[in-house]
């Protein structure tokens, strides 16, 4: 059934892989590495659809910009899989939303790193965009709809290049600027090919409307935007809110009622929900809103359903060491266990306190930019308590980074090391958002990489998979595939194990060993036989 109104994303983008989100990162791997055969039925399975093609659970952004439409009195509404578009669109059709997720062009620090040290080459998340593109360009062209583009990919679109097919790009939040130019664009009127908000179009809080169909994950956003204003990232403080508990709650009802009993709370720290980044208490900790937030989450229930558990995306380590009694009633009104942990991302970035000074100053705020190491350490230590294994994440590439800087950092994960504490660290390369401070750096390569990145690299990477080995129960804990549970198990336990001389290789050539795996490809039956071969050859030539 044709609808007026079309929303969709690629697979990348689209699927729950599996219910288990730390799969994703094998979409961010050059696709030669990975055969279609296991991302479909495994690593990106398509999601699910009821008889007339709706996704019965979506990726949160586009549930969000469904219920701007229909918010706005747009009521002929569908947000489709990708795999199902050509049976969605028709010629009632006016409008095709994309949603460009975080790696539409591959362009990504998790892609860009993973790409380098891999051997190159086009990963899962730009050639699933692409496809669609490819859909979207053979469809549009066939019944004549208007294409708009939004999300928070669109930073890679406008620094690599527009996709003919989009109308219109859209910047940002589109909770004021998609109602007011939608019937221009409707109309075959001339609108500007980027609408970004304007200062007075950045909806306020209690402004931003409730999703009306359930989100994949059980997920539920409850700030957005960042105060810190670090220089390296595109989100700026000036659209920090929380968003209100009546939404929140609104939100939780209706993933409830579809099923899910786990809340994915989507924000860029936990830490920082009913924060002002201004004024006398600024970036500081509110307890007393973080527990009620909580509370009205748990006390939650739809048809004799209840939350069960509570998880978050990000958080930073600094309100961690400030509030530490916050962080226990996170846990606990979370139900974080023995058998239940979470595995947050929290930015550590880098080690030097020059660095840290110079690109942000406020990552470490209340304590002085000096105190940082510390920081780290104790946070890291307050989170292992409670059941929290952070997924620590570092940049490295800034334009002045010095061999004495990288030392800095590579100490620092170290330190992480050597208290035992269970955390990765990711090293990854500094990106040139397009909206940020840095968007003028050049993007990496393996040339521009500093030669201390390989030190820390194979220090952290040693370690990550150990503590992979370690949290083997925690990572699979939500996978609703016991085959894919099994697969992971074994890598986890087999190939990770054996793996270590990789990264040694890496250390010692400064990432040039990473050319060699160019000629892997494991997309057809000729190419696994050679690279089994291969594979062998340089594996025990590497132990000799």
């Amino acid at each position: 059934m044709p609808w007026e109104f079309v929303l969709t994303a690629d697979r990348s983008s689209f699927t729950d892989y599996g219910g288990n989100s730390s799969l994703g990162y094998v979409a961010c791997m050059p696709a030669r590495l990975v055969p279609r055969f296991f991302m479909d039925k495994f690593f990106t399975p398509p999601a699910k659809a009821d008889r007339e093609g709706r996704a019965i659970h979506a990726p949160y952004a586009l549930r969000k910009v469904e219920a701007i439409l229909v918010n706005a009195g747009y009521r002929d509404v569908a947000v489709v899989p990708p795999e199902r578009l050509e049976r969605a669109v028709g010629p009632r059709t006016k409008l095709l939303g994309v949603g460009a997720g975080h790696d539409p062009y591959g362009l990504s620090p998790v892609s860009t790193f993973l790409t380098t040290i891999l051997g190159g080459g086009e990963t899962w998340t730009a050639r699933f965009f692409r496809e669609l593109g490819e859909r979207v360009e053979r469809l549009k062209a066939k019944y004549g709809f208007k294409v708009v583009v939004g999300g928070p990919g669109v930073e890679q679109l406008m620094r690599a290049g527009r996709p003919r097919w989009a109308d219109v790009v859209f910047i940002d939040d589109v909770e004021v600027t998609l109602p007011k130019w939608l019937p221009k664009i409707l109309a075959g009127e001339e609108v500007p090919p980027v609408i970004r908000p304007g200062v007075d179009e950045y909806p306020a809080a209690e402004d931003i409307p409730a999703i009306v169909n359930p989100a994949r994950l059980g997920e539920v956003q409850i700030t957005r935007g960042c105060p810190r204003g670090c220089q390296f990232c595109s989100v700026t403080p000036v659209t920090f809110r929380s968003i209100p508990i009546s939404t929140v709650v609104r939100e939780v009802e209706v993933n409830l009622r579809a099923g899910w009993t786990q809340v994915d709370l989507i924000t860029d720290d936990l830490l920082l929900y009913g924060t002002s980044p201004y004024g006398p208490n600024r970036l500081k900790v509110n307890h007393d809103a973080i527990v009620k937030l909580y509370e009205a989450i748990k006390s939650v229930e739809v048809d004799g359903r209840k939350v069960r558990h509570i998880f978050f995306s990000h958080v930073s380590a600094a309100p961690v060491v400030e509030s530490p009694r916050t962080v226990k009633a996170v846990a606990e009104l979370g139900g974080l266990g023995p058998d239940k942990g979470d595995t947050p991302v929290i930015g550590l970035e880098t080690g030097s306190i020059r660095i840290l000074n110079k690109y942000m100053r406020n990552k470490a705020y209340p304590y002085p930019p000096e105190k940082w190491h510390d920081v780290v350490l104790e946070a890291t230590a307050i989170l292992n308590e409670n059941y929290i294994y952070p997924a620590y994440t570092m940049t490295i590439g800034y334009p002045d980074e010095t061999e004495e800087d990288i030392r800095q950092t590579l100490e620092i994960v170290e330190k992480i090391v050597d208290h035992d504490f269970v955390a990765w660290v990711f090293p990854l390369p500094v990106i040139p958002m397009y909206t940020s401070a840095l968007r003028h750096l050049r993007h990496p390569t393996l040339d521009y990489l500093p030669e201390g990145f390989w030190d820390v690299l194979y220090v952290s990477w040693r370690y990550n998979l150990k503590v992979t080995r370690r949290l083997a129960p925690v990572l699979l804990q939500n996978s609703r595939n016991k085959l894919v549970s099994k697969i992971v198990n074994y890598m986890i336990d087999r190939v990770f194990s054996s793996i270590d001389w990789m990264f040694q290789r890496l250390k010692e050539t400064r990432g040039r060993s990473s050319l060699e795996l160019s000629s892997i490809h494991l997309d057809n039956a000729l190419g696994v036989l050679r690279s089994v071969y291969w594979l062998t050859r340089i594996s025990f030539g590497a132990k000799e």
